[in-house]
């Protein structure tokens, strides 16, 4: 038995901590965010083991044993989980507030994540005791913690797919992959929206508000790898006026090989390919304007992305006949 961190204060902190993340001074506790955030949590987990998969694996199965249930059978609500590009954002709270427990903790890994589950087991069965099926929720959570896994998977797949063979054998540049990943995502954005897997609320939004929950995804990844953060992501972008300039033929290459990745991991909801190209792309814009020497500068890496995917966007938005282009 591992003894050097005290348990029960710092499950206590914990369990103080995602409550709080999720509070709301108006609406009081938004029940759908903290399971975004234990999912967040359990995925950063995941990752400190040599095979993530497995563990992810081996955690629904410990916790299905500590909650003595199975997770709720058949097909989720059409409006159960929110829309992918909240999932991701909550999700990635879950994952900050995870790696800040993770620097105090002092004990083996599986100490950690047994911790973990026993807190989860206790907020579960909470929720049970005020009239939410233990089923339900762990149904949830298991929903929530493969669609993180899946879109973590995801942006670094397609960035290695990019790097290893467009830039390795086709002989495409940094910014290439950025403007190839940013106008697949705009690309998927939109025939998405012509979909019925959207919700009703997006169908009545304007295009700018439907392409800027995306953008946030991108954006937002790029600022968690280094990038600055910054108003400078649409400086020097072309006035409403101007053609339409998507880049066509680096969608044509990259996109079929984004596609088999995303059979290949079952992932197959155009707007959750969106979330996944598009937080590609803002990893993308990390690796080639990070560091002392960036290959291609922040102040020219983000508006190239933001351009590419604004540009594929409404060129598919404004003439559905172009989805097959």
């Amino acid at each position: 038995m591992f003894a050097l961190t005290n348990k029960p204060e710092m499950g206590a902190r914990f369990y103080s901590a995602l409550i709080q993340l999720a509070a709301d001074h108006e609406r009081g506790i938004d029940s759908m965010k903290v399971i975004q955030h234990m999912a967040g949590v359990l995925v950063e987990t995941y990752y400190i083991f040599e095979d993530s998969d497995q563990a992810m694996q081996a955690s629904f199965q410990k916790l299905s044993g500590l909650l003595n249930c199975h997770p709720a059978p058949g097909m989720l609500a059409p409006y159960a989980l929110p829309p992918a590009h909240i999932i991701d954002f909550e999700t990635e709270r879950g994952r900050l507030a995870a790696r800040v427990f993770f620097e105090e903790w002092l004990d083996c890994n599986f100490e950690l994540h047994d911790l973990i589950l026993n807190v989860f087991q206790h907020i579960i069965i909470g929720w049970e005791n005020m009239g939410v099926p233990r089923e339900e929720t762990l149904r949830l959570l298991i929903e929530c913690v493969k669609k993180c896994m899946a879109f973590e998977i995801a942006a670094q797949e397609l960035c290695d797919v990019s790097i290893e063979y467009q830039v390795g054998r086709k002989d495409w540049s940094v910014g290439d992959c950025i403007a190839a990943l940013s106008g697949v995502a705009g690309r998927r954005l939109a025939i998405s929206l012509s979909s019925s897997e959207v919700c009703d609320y997006f169908r009545g939004s304007d295009l700018p508000d439907n392409l800027d929950r995306i953008v946030y995804n991108m954006t937002q990844e790029a600022v968690r790898l280094g990038v600055p953060a910054g108003s400078d992501w649409r400086f020097g972008l072309a006035a409403n006026d101007t053609p339409i300039n998507a880049p066509v033929d680096l969608i044509r290459e990259l996109e079929p090989r984004c596609l088999r990745f995303f059979r290949a991991i079952g992932l197959n909801g155009s707007y959750d390919q969106a979330v996944s190209c598009a937080k590609a792309a803002g990893r993308m814009i990390a690796v080639a304007s990070g560091g002392d020497l960036p290959e291609i500068e922040p102040a020219i890496a983000k508006p190239l992305a933001m351009s590419a995917i604004t540009e594929s966007y409404k060129f598919v938005c404004l003439d559905f006949d172009m989805v097959s282009f």
